[in-house]
């Protein structure tokens, strides 16, 4: 179970003190450590962003980044993954991205881990949903399931051979339930 930590503090505040490992979210005036991932999770976070980013970045469409931090709203998050539309990415005036996105994601993505509670990461989608982001996936590898979460939607709960719901402008790349799954496998 992830405990705030003591005494409130403004985001301001929050901002200004150095990052840690892991990484801590600002929510309500509280911190919160971010869990460490394990294995499995750290298998399927790794695989998703890379094929994420092979069906999206060379035609510049989308960027997916781990544990980016995304202040907005009075809060700041490390999203598992975020996704951003290529038009979406914060750039300076050289034209590289910049270092702190003040912006939620256009797709947020979570894999719970075992000493998470579901609901506090349920609601960080939620949150994000609430301010602009697209999609949300809560991918549980217990019951190898992934609830998708979209804007005026009710959430739907994927398994098996269902095809997952990904950003629109991604309509040429497609991965089931089990595919996506399958990644936990190191056998051929």
């Amino acid at each position: 179970m992830v405990i705030a930590l003591e005494k409130k503090i403004s985001l301001a505040e929050f901002l200004n003190l150095p990052e840690t490992k892991p990484a801590q979210e600002y929510i309500d005036g509280n911190i919160y450590p971010k869990i460490m991932p394990q294995g499995k999770h750290s298998r399927l976070q790794t695989r998703l962003s890379t094929a994420i980013n092979q069906a999206g970045e060379s035609d510049n469409l989308v960027l997916a980044l781990t544990e980016l931090r995304c202040t907005f709203a009075n809060r700041s998050m490390v999203p598992d993954i975020s996704v951003f539309l290529w038009g979406n990415i914060p750039l300076d005036d050289q034209e590289e991205i910049i270092d702190r996105f003040q912006i939620p994601p256009d797709w947020i993505i979570e894999i719970l881990s075992p000493e998470q509670s579901p609901n506090s990461v349920i609601n960080k989608i939620i949150f994000c949903l609430n301010h602009g982001t697209k999609l949300g996936w809560f991918i549980d590898t217990k019951d190898k399931s992934v609830m998708i979460f979209q804007a005026n939607k009710l959430p739907e709960i994927k398994y098996g051979d269902d095809r997952l719901i990904t950003l629109n402008v991604l309509r040429n790349w497609h991965i089931s339930v089990n595919e996506f799954f399958n990644w936990l496998k190191l056998s051929n």
